[in-house]
């Protein structure tokens, strides 16, 4: 099946076919780093993540180009409202970008560039759009004229003279019509400039995408990514100015994720009712946090909560559990992944599971990349593995060659596809609990074995209790274990227990 791909541009789905076949470039709006980045903008850094790694997983040689905006009027603000200069705002929150990224388990772009890096191939651009007739002068200000590109409001799908009426022109600027944009801000006191043929200055916001992305990808590619938040005016001025410098449209496919809601209203900053990923860190794990950004189709706006939060964690869990249940059961717990590889045969007695997994992952991802179906078949494959291992497999003794080899197929299923969604890795797989009756294989230290050896403890005392038919007793014992993250589930092989996100 072939990959299909929502355009906002032509507002339809589109069979993807890249400009060069076989190689894919991606843009990705990144940051400007005035402030540590919030839930909604997170959900923007991880949508192409998990494009790219599909594509690479597809076969395709991917190049994913994300800026860093490092000179903006909120950074000067910013430095000013503290006293220092915009260079310390950028290095403060630049680092924090990185290593909150790092903690969603986003992977650094190819290719990383910064606004004031390429300052110069802004210059260049802007007077090509002055020589083409297309952006003029004002002062030490460029503008572009909006009037003279005729494709302008196609991505939004915005009336141009609905967008005018809606549009208003700031104390100071010299623009000949409202819907006009900087290009090219004369200096003001105090503020970083660089030297340009209208006078020191700086560049406009807009720009600075249009240069990177054309430089880094050419003058045409085949992705770009961004938050809904972003069609208009950013990725509406960026096709004007793109298409109008070199002489067609820039990007094959538009692509925006979805807003991230609370209580139903758009989170923002602007809004004031935000939560940056950094305090949310601080009570979730990266890799729940992320499962929570893809749990849902990429398109589509989510709720952001803590029990959506506390869902995820529970559902992340049944998945590690799945696995490592099944290599404790098998005696398999510690194995390296060359181990688990040399155990594979051809045919296993999961191997229909397995195979009907990925193709309803493949199926859901080449649908406009929808992880929460991907997510499902996964979800759906730990189930025929905890089925597998509930039929039949004794806790802890050694099994048979089939059996280990149907196990180690399964684990490294469940690693692949939950590597190219970004919330499973092997080695996290292989280093999970097993939440066993016997207890956490964990090998830590003195405190985990006396709470595993309590929860052993109270687990004995439950299955007296329902050996005497003592059932309040039973239940009061699971639901207090519920209250504390132990789940308790019943098996015909006895009770199992694993840890849960609270």
């Amino acid at each position: 099946m072939a990959i299909r791909i929502y355009n906002t541009l032509t507002k339809r789905k589109e069979e993807f076919v890249p400009v060069n076949p076989g190689k894919v470039g991606i843009y990705s709006c990144g940051p400007t780093v005035y402030d540590y980045f919030h839930i909604g903008n997170a959900r923007a850094f991880v949508v192409p993540d998990v494009i790219r790694r599909y594509l690479q997983y597809k076969g395709y040689e991917v190049t994913l180009v994300q800026n860093i905006t490092d000179i903006e009027d909120k950074i000067i603000k910013r430095a000013s409202e503290r006293g220092v200069e915009p260079a310390d705002i950028v290095d403060e929150y630049t680092k924090a970008f990185f290593e909150d990224r790092k903690a969603l388990g986003v992977r650094p772009p190819d290719i990383q560039p910064r606004a004031t890096q390429h300052v110069e191939g802004m210059i260049k651009m802007i007077q090509k759009l002055v020589d083409n007739g297309l952006a003029y002068v004002a002062g030490g200000d460029v503008y572009y004229d909006v009037s003279r590109f005729e494709p302008y409001g196609e991505l939004s799908g915005q009336n141009i003279d609905d967008l005018k009426a809606g549009a208003r022109v700031e104390p100071g600027e010299a623009k000949q019509d409202p819907l006009d944009f900087a290009l090219w801000k004369a200096a003001k006191p105090g503020e970083p400039a660089w030297d340009s043929p209208w006078g020191p200055g700086r560049p406009g916001w807009h720009i600075e995408c249009s240069v990177m992305s054309t430089q880094y990808l050419g003058p045409v590619f085949d992705i770009h990514t961004g938050g809904v938040d972003l069609v208009f005016p950013h990725h509406e001025n960026e096709i004007a100015q793109s298409h109008g410098a070199n002489g067609h449209p820039p990007v094959k496919y538009w692509v925006h994720n979805g807003y991230v809601n609370i209580d139903g209203q758009r989170m923002g900053k602007s809004l004031g009712n935000f939560k940056t990923v950094r305090g949310i860190l601080k009570q979730y794990p990266g890799k729940v946090v992320r499962y929570f950004l893809i749990s849902n189709h990429y398109r589509k706006p989510i709720n952001f909560s803590d029990e959506e939060l506390t869902a995820c964690g529970k559902a992340l869990a049944r998945l590690e559990s799945a696995v490592a249940n099944a290599l404790f059961a098998t005696g398999m717990k510690g194995w390296t992944r060359e181990q688990l590889e040399q155990a594979v045969r051809p045919e296993t007695q999961l191997a229909q599971a397995i195979t009907a997994a990925k193709a309803s992952f493949e199926e859901a991802m080449d649908d406009d990349f929808n992880t929460a179906g991907a997510i499902a078949a996964l979800h759906e494959l730990a189930t025929a593995l905890n089925t597998y291992v509930n039929q039949g497999i004794q806790p802890g003794q050694g099994q048979s060659e089939p059996v280990r080899a149907a196990v180690a197929a399964a684990t490294l299923a469940m690693a692949e596809l939950g590597d190219v969604v970004g919330i499973l890795d092997l080695d996290t797989l292989l280093s999970a609990h097993a939440t066993a009756e016997t207890g956490a294989e964990a090998g830590g230290d003195g405190d985990a074995k006396l709470v595993e050896s309590l929860i052993r403890l109270l687990l004995d005392v439950r299955a007296e209790a329902r050996a005497m038919k003592q059932y309040a007793l039973s239940d009061k014992i699971r639901g207090e274990l519920s209250e504390l993250g132990i789940v308790v589930e019943d098996t015909r092989d006895g009770a199992r227990w694993k840890r849960v996100s609270q």
